[in-house]
């Protein structure tokens, strides 16, 4: 039976870039467009159209049973969340993940952020404090796979900045994963450290690296619609992730236009385009 490699050449590697910055375009136009009063389901068809209009097809549309171009998720909801009816309310922190395919090749990226609410500043503070542990950890898993061994460092690299933080939960049953030809493919990435250190990070590996995380207790369910999941106790939750390519020269993030420039600057890390 035919295995595909969990590692790209650099041919396909290069593939992957187009899809990463459609990926990328669609969520940043849907994220200028968040504010009081607008719908998660007016969110989604704008990064639809985004990537439409690049030639490419929403992976998310691909995944059986499910319609939407983007996951939403509001508030207790921490990833998963249907686009629909509901509205935008000022102090909201939402989180959407979407991905691209273009000519084969997936990217897949998600972010998190906080409706500004000037009434309830102390609110808006734990949520946007809850997104910059998330985003930070994302950041430093990015980092670790510049000298990781093997995947359990890049799990570790993340959890100890979530651990560091305060009492977040990291979700334990939603992972990261890899992607290429398939938007979920090998391996699994945990967010936190596990007995088993994973397959060897060397060039070719692509992760989309994505913590989910808690302000309260880790335990979630799933919602009736069958795919919203949403913590038990109430707590808020923020989701962020990138695709990230591992080549000879160093580290590219796919889904930011700079390649993670910015994000990796604090960790003393320059991140290399794929020639």
């Amino acid at each position: 039976m035919f295995r595909r490699s969990l590692y790209k050449t650099p041919a396909q590697l290069r593939a992957m870039i187009e899809p990463g910055l459609i990926t990328a375009a669609a969520l940043a136009e849907a994220r200028t467009r968040i504010r009081p009063g607008v719908s998660t389901g007016e969110l989604d068809a704008i990064a639809e159209q985004v990537i439409l209009a690049r030639g490419a097809e929403s992976n998310f549309q691909l995944v059986r049973g499910y319609r939407h171009t983007t996951c939403i998720s509001v508030n207790d909801q921490v990833v998963h969340g249907i686009p629909g009816d509901r509205v935008l309310e000022p102090g909201d922190i939402v989180s959407i993940d979407g991905g691209a395919q273009f000519q084969g090749w997936n990217g897949d990226s998600a972010f998190t952020v906080v409706v500004p609410d000037a009434s309830r500043p102390e609110l808006v503070s734990a949520r946007e404090e809850l997104s910059r542990v998330t985003e930070a950890s994302m950041w430093a898993g990015i980092a670790a796979m510049t000298t990781a061994r093997t995947l359990n460092d890049i799990s570790g690299a993340i959890e100890d900045v979530i651990s560091s933080a305060g009492a977040y939960g990291i979700l334990r049953e939603y992972v990261g994963h890899g992607i290429g030809r398939k938007m979920h493919e090998a391996p699994s990435l945990f967010n936190y450290r596990t007995s088993d250190p994973g397959a060897e990070v060397r060039p070719g590996l692509v992760l989309a690296i994505e913590p989910m995380v808690t302000a309260g207790d880790e335990e979630t369910f799933v919602e009736d619609d069958d795919w919203t999941v949403t913590t038990t106790d109430g707590s808020d939750g923020a989701h962020w992730e990138h695709s990230v390519a591992l080549h000879d020269g160093g580290v590219w993030v796919l889904t930011a236009p700079d390649g993670g420039a910015a994000g990796l600057a604090a960790f003393g890390v320059t991140p290399v385009p794929l020639a």
